[in-house]
């Protein structure tokens, strides 16, 4: 409950900075005749299948070291609006479902809202995101997480832009609280337009400070990640191509117990997705994923690949 009541009283302050704000600056940016667009609505339901080489809760550094096939199905939700020439809201609402196909004690439905408020002040954009997150194993409770993101972002040249965020959260895991944890982070992202958003690259770099409730668990990180986007025409139709790779270092302050000494990550991860569109608003996803997980914490120590097909459709 002190976990839950300090994490209320954070959001309730970052609400009430972010009302004055907007009430601020309502006037300003009325300041001139504007018509606002009508809310926009859009969606997308998405359903495939994956194989999984190793079976695992991240969160919980468990890993059965054996594969498994899975049925995935996901549903995302989007309003927006703006209300002045400056200000726009979204909110956002997402579920998935996993359903393996003989480790149904470690079926996944994970259900996400979210929100964010708008600022374009010419030069440069600010705003600020809040996200509720809750999943669910084997249709138990496993994790529930609030975070809260300000950033601020814009073009630093032609084809160079920038974006900043610092983000707080809170998470809480069921049967386990001693990982409940509160974490600061600070997120810079850069990304060049080689061609628009049909071709561009993007290169972020994040710290991150998680203080758990058991102190082996409290960690600091950097992490790095290089992402490149490519759009094509495939008969007329635009097929999308991303290849990503992240890399977290992760380096414990307090000794763990079952090794005897500080518990030192690193994880590498790579994937590729390629989308080609197909009848009208529809597509289909191919992906492939891999982690390199290496840790002197046996259990945390492993590798996984991860390739599926999903079929989309938006509106």
């Amino acid at each position: 409950m002190p976990r839950f009541a300090h994490t209320v009283r954070v959001f309730s302050t970052f609400a009430a900075g972010i009302m004055a704000w907007l009430l601020a600056t309502h006037t300003w940016a009325q300041q001139k005749d504007y018509a606002l667009a009508p809310a926009q609505y859009s969606a997308e339901v998405g359903m495939g299948a994956e194989y999984d080489s190793n079976v695992s809760i991240e969160e919980v550094d468990r890993a059965s070291n054996q594969g498994d096939y899975a049925m995935t199905m996901d549903v995302g939700l989007e309003a927006q609006k703006e209300l002045s020439r400056r200000i726009e809201v979204a909110a956002t609402y997402d579920v998935s479902q996993v359903l393996y196909k003989d480790f149904s004690q470690v079926d996944r439905q994970t259900h996400i809202l979210g929100a964010d408020l708008a600022l374009d002040l010419d030069a440069v954009d600010t705003g600020v995101s809040f996200y509720y997150i809750n999943s669910r194993l084997d249709n138990e409770k496993f994790l529930e997480l609030y975070r809260v993101s300000p950033s601020v972002s814009g073009f630093l040249a032609k084809k160079w832009f920038a974006r900043g965020a610092y983000v707080y959260s809170d998470k809480s895991i069921e049967n386990r609280p001693g990982r409940d944890a509160t974490t600061n982070s600070g997120e810079a992202d850069l990304y060049y337009f080689h061609r628009g958003l049909r071709s561009y690259f993007n290169l972020g770099y994040r710290y991150k400070d998680e203080d758990a409730d058991t102190d082996r668990l409290d960690y600091t990180s950097n992490s790095l990640k290089l992402r490149y986007i490519h759009r094509f025409k495939i008969f007329s139709r635009i097929a999308k191509l991303e290849l990503a790779w992240r890399y977290e270092d992760r380096n414990y302050s307090s000794v763990t117990p079952s090794i005897g000494e500080d518990r030192d990550d690193q994880r590498h991860r790579w994937r590729a997705d390629f989308e080609i569109p197909i009848i009208g608003r529809s597509a289909v996803q191919v992906y492939y994923g891999y982690a390199d997980y290496e840790s002197n914490y046996p259990s945390a120590d492993y590798t996984q690949y991860l390739v599926g097909t999903r079929f989309l459709y938006r509106w």
